[in-house]
């Protein structure tokens, strides 16, 4: 089968579009004929070397952790899929992932698929919408009518959180670049600030019960917004690099996400009801995975991109 890996730390250089052997599930995996996988930040990360204390992966590495497809294989102790079933999943972060025509897992981590939208754009969904879900309602608690800061709100992440802080009530701020600002609008943002050509802090004129923040922010920025946070609330980050203190009163928290199958299938749900949309911002072969890493390390990468595994 065809699959990206890279043999050696770097630059996206370092990827390479090969043959290798297809896997075997073990007892308690399935295989999955990958439909698509999708490209996410920490994707960038682990192949650059950057976060390999984090994520020790052992070389030659298959990138992608989310996963949408087909389960084309069972172990022998999995008995709640069936081959032929549509799945989606968040892969284990140290396990070869989904840059591959095939891809076993661990059978519990996978859900069906959304069934109102093409299998291979449910793969957006899986690290994306389970970060946001945990950040909003996991570690801001947010309700409806509180006041909500989204810093970053183009990337996939942050699409989500507008959305799903919308669908809880919430009033919402967002940060956009011009590119991005008409997609986080169709979101559902009340207020869209152009971090390009504002002043962040200036422009928020009222407290917020949080910050969440997914921008690359140094200390000093960080701390200026959680001086919008009124006392009690939170500023959320998921970028480890900004953290620091807040102002008193403010809580502070980086968010790491954790594999959820019962979140996820929320999500599904959410999907298929029409209270929650992937926006998908390019559909490329997986081929072109070196491409898409190289965008998102020159800063030129918005929104959620699509690799499909298989030939059209």
């Amino acid at each position: 089968m065809k699959a990206v890996r890279f043999h050696e730390y770097g630059d996206p250089s370092v990827l390479r579009y090969e043959d290798v052997e297809q896997p075997v599930p073990g007892p308690d995996e399935v295989r999955i004929r990958v439909a698509a996988t999708s490209f996410n930040p920490v994707d960038a990360g682990i192949r650059g070397g950057y976060l390999r204390e984090a994520f020790p992966v052992t070389l030659p590495h298959v990138p992608g952790i989310d996963v949408a497809g087909t389960v084309d294989a069972l172990g022998a102790n999995v008995t709640h899929c069936r081959v032929g079933d549509r799945v989606i999943g968040f892969l284990p972060m140290l396990a070869d992932g989904a840059s591959a025509e095939y891809v076993v897992a661990p059978a519990d981590v996978v859900t069906a698929a959304p069934a109102s939208i093409p299998l291979a754009d449910a793969a957006a969904l899986p690290e994306a919408g389970l970060t946001a879900w945990q950040a909003l309602f996991e570690h801001a608690g947010l309700r409806a009518e509180q006041r909500l800061l989204v810093n970053g709100a183009g990337g996939g992440v942050g699409g989500f959180a507008v959305q799903l802080a919308k669908w809880a009530g919430a009033y919402v701020i967002a940060t956009a670049s011009p590119r991005s600002a008409d997609r986080v609008r169709a979101a559902g943002a009340d207020e869209i600030i152009n971090y390009k050509a504002t002043n962040v802090p200036a422009a928020v004129t009222a407290p917020l019960a949080a910050v969440l923040n997914l921008a690359p922010v140094s200390p000093a920025e960080l701390t200026a917004l959680a001086g919008l946070v009124r006392p009690g609330g939170v500023v959320l980050t998921t970028v480890p690099a900004a953290t620091r203190a807040p102002t008193s009163g403010v809580r502070a928290a980086t968010v790491f996400v954790r594999n959820d199958p019962g979140q996820l299938a929320d999500l599904v749900k959410m999907i298929d009801a029409g209270e929650l949309r992937i926006d998908v911002v390019d559909h490329l072969s997986l081929s072109e995975l070196s491409t898409v890493h190289a965008r998102a390390d020159a800063g030129s990468l918005s929104g959620k991109v699509v690799l499909f595994a298989q030939a059209a």
